[in-house]
């Protein structure tokens, strides 16, 4: 759940593109159209269905808060967070680092870290251009297939004049050397060039009973 279109695909792409790949429903939703009036621009919606539809979202949903007017509309923003939460009951949630300096992004993040702590078993925080004191404790490592559809996604927006988004593909290919030592990226498939940064907040792992555990569980 992010704050404005491109948020996501900013953030996450590669690993929007993986979970799709691999059969997960993926869900996007904004709290906002990324526009000042609450009825929205057709054309950030527009970017942001061309980019879905590249990386494979099963749905976007967006709601109308005014962009950059997220302190006011606070109790609304935590409404709308619950009522798509209930409604997907996600395994997994992702939004933004809570200490951002984009407001609507630190707001974003608190009433979702508040929602989903309550309603969802994991829920993890990306990091995007304007997070403080971000640390990862999860990276996730691509492939040229993945990067070739982050940058196709963030190519989609080109009302978005302001941002470089050459720049968030070079981020994505020294992500991993920032974040691990040479021994272990050598490692690597030649291939994993590129990475993703996120920070769990919280990750539930249910123990499940193999046949020997039920075997001796209940003994004839």
């Amino acid at each position: 759940m992010v704050a404005h279109p491109d948020d996501a695909e900013i953030g996450m792409a590669m690993r929007m593109r993986w979970y799709a790949l691999n059969g997960a429903r993926v869900r996007v939703h904004c709290l906002t159209t990324g526009a000042p009036a609450g009825d929205g621009t057709p054309v950030r919606r527009d970017e942001c269905l061309a980019a879905g539809a590249l990386l494979g979202v099963d749905q976007y949903s967006f709601s109308s808060i005014p962009d950059t007017q997220f302190l006011e509309h606070r109790g609304r923003i935590h409404s709308e967070v619950v009522a798509v939460v209930r409604e997907t009951c996600p395994d997994v949630v992702y939004t933004h680092h809570p200490n951002d300096q984009h407001r609507d992004h630190n707001v974003t993040a608190e009433e979702v870290t508040n929602v989903a702590l309550r309603e969802a078993p994991n829920l993890s925080y990306f990091r995007s251009p304007y997070s403080l004191d971000f640390e990862p404790t999860m990276l996730f490592i691509g492939t040229p297939e993945l990067l070739d559809a982050k940058i196709r996604a963030l190519n989609c927006f080109t009302s978005q004049h302001q941002l470089d988004m050459g720049l968030f593909h070079q981020l994505a290919t020294v992500t991993h050397r920032q974040h691990i030592h040479h021994r272990v990226v050598k490692r690597f498939p030649p291939d994993s060039n590129c990475a993703e940064s996120f920070r769990i907040a919280r990750r539930l792992e249910l123990a499940t009973q193999t046949d020997n555990d039920r075997h001796h569980a209940h003994p004839q």
